[in-house]
């Protein structure tokens, strides 16, 4: 069987996004959603798979900057919209999708390609590590109380329309982007993203809510989240269901969380995407009763070994020499010396012995700081060469703050 990739065209889009539509469960979109889509796609990195006049698989970039461990905001290919039809499995699509993508990515400069897998298990053969997770929780807000920090009763709360509020939340959620790995600086059209609110997909909830946390009128925290209302025998037995909550200090923050837990005819709290480290987890009173949970949200890919290394900071000094393996992306493959500390890092080629051995998918799950090395060896994915050597990289590699990444694309 001869596939022909191409750039995908405009005059296309509505056959490559059937094809999408399929391979996702056969349900249209909305047309809102379809229609935001197809306003962020970007047509130059979007490949279309063809067997002959029909397209069968898809692919699809967004250019995008993703903060690293020290703050630096580095191009990142954020892969989306990949399927391959039912009828054409095991043909080698993907795989020539793939390779297509990350040789035009790092064409590009783009030391990083990242991810939100529908099933991890494809993507760890082209080099993608887990590297960021998300904490979900089901909160029992009848009986979980808040322990609050001073200066919680300081933020004016008040309810504001999502859309007419939404630059003044985007403007506080850039000022956070630089402070947690993981987070994507949103380029314009990104925002709408958060007011995605088809009435089809509410499931009985409300329509998207807002609440403002402004300090002598300055916006200080938001939360968007809406209301399904339930009743049984005993009462009211609501679910706030949380899209998402954004605060610039520890007050703003607990503030809106106790706006959400007391909500009027509600007793459970849905919260679906917030980091690991999220403070939340240290003010309920009963984290056993939050049905707290984790899951894998964020696969990243290292394309440019050297740059990618070089951009992000350390925790502590190293001076170390990596054996690295990329069996896909050969031009990663090597010893590298890897210099860095908390001011910045320098990667380059050597002949030099190496320290540890690894190869590029566990490079690319501790690169935001998330998966210790020293895990990665107890599973027997990263081999220590000189005894020593893997306890002082694997700190240097941390994070003293989680990597989420809090919607997808």
């Amino acid at each position: 069987m001869s596939i022909d990739l191409r750039v995908l065209r405009e005059a296309d889009f509505d056959s490559w996004y059937a094809l999408l539509d399929r391979a996702f469960g056969g349900v249209p979109e909305p047309a809102e959603e379809r229609a935001l889509w197809k306003g962020l796609i970007e047509y130059e990195r979007s490949l279309a798979a063809w067997d002959e006049k029909e397209i069968v698989g898809s692919a699809g970039a967004f250019s995008f900057r993703m903060t690293v461990p020290g703050g630096a905001r580095v191009p990142t290919a954020g892969v989306t919209m990949v399927s391959v039809a039912a009828t054409h499995r095991r043909r080698g699509v993907l795989r020539s999708m793939m390779r297509r993508q990350l040789d035009d990515i790092r064409a590009l400069g783009e030391p990083l390609a990242a991810l939100v897998a529908s099933e991890p298990d494809i993507y760890g053969r082209f080099g993608y590590g887990s590297a960021g997770r998300a904490l979900a929780a089901e909160i029992d807000t009848a009986r979980v109380r808040l322990r609050m920090p001073p200066g919680a009763d300081e933020p004016r709360l008040s309810f504001a329309d999502p859309r007419t509020s939404l630059t003044r939340c985007e403007d506080l959620y850039s000022r956070l982007v630089g402070g947690r790995p993981g987070l994507l600086s949103r380029a314009p059209g990104w925002e709408e993203l958060g007011l995605l609110d088809p009435e089809s997909e509410r499931g009985g909830a409300s329509p998207l809510q807002c609440v403002l946390a402004e300090r002598e009128g300055e916006l200080a925290g938001y939360a968007r989240y809406s209301v399904k209302p339930e009743w049984d025998a005993a009462g009211p037995k609501g679910v706030v269901r949380l899209r998402s909550l954004e605060a610039l200090d520890p007050a703003a923050h607990a503030a809106l969380w106790r706006f959400l837990f007391d909500l009027d005819l509600t007793s459970t709290l849905s919260v679906h995407s917030r980091p690991l480290d999220d403070p939340l987890t240290h003010l309920v009173s009963d984290p056993r009763r939050c049905g707290l949970r984790t899951r894998d949200v964020l696969y990243l890919r290292i394309v440019d070994l050297p740059a990618a290394l070089a951009a992000r900071t350390y925790q502590v000094p190293l001076d170390t020499v990596l054996e690295v393996e990329d069996a896909f992306c050969p031009w990663n493959t090597g010893r590298w010396r890897l210099r860095g500390d908390s001011g910045g890092a320098v990667c380059e080629r050597t002949e030099d012995e190496p320290r540890l051995a690894l190869t590029a998918r566990e490079l690319g799950a501790a690169y935001l700081g998330e998966g210790p090395l020293t895990a990665l060896a107890a599973a027997g994915l990263v081999r220590e060469l000189v005894p020593g050597s893997l306890a002082p990289v694997s700190l240097a590699f941390g994070s003293q703050t989680a990597p989420w990444l809090p919607h997808g694309f």
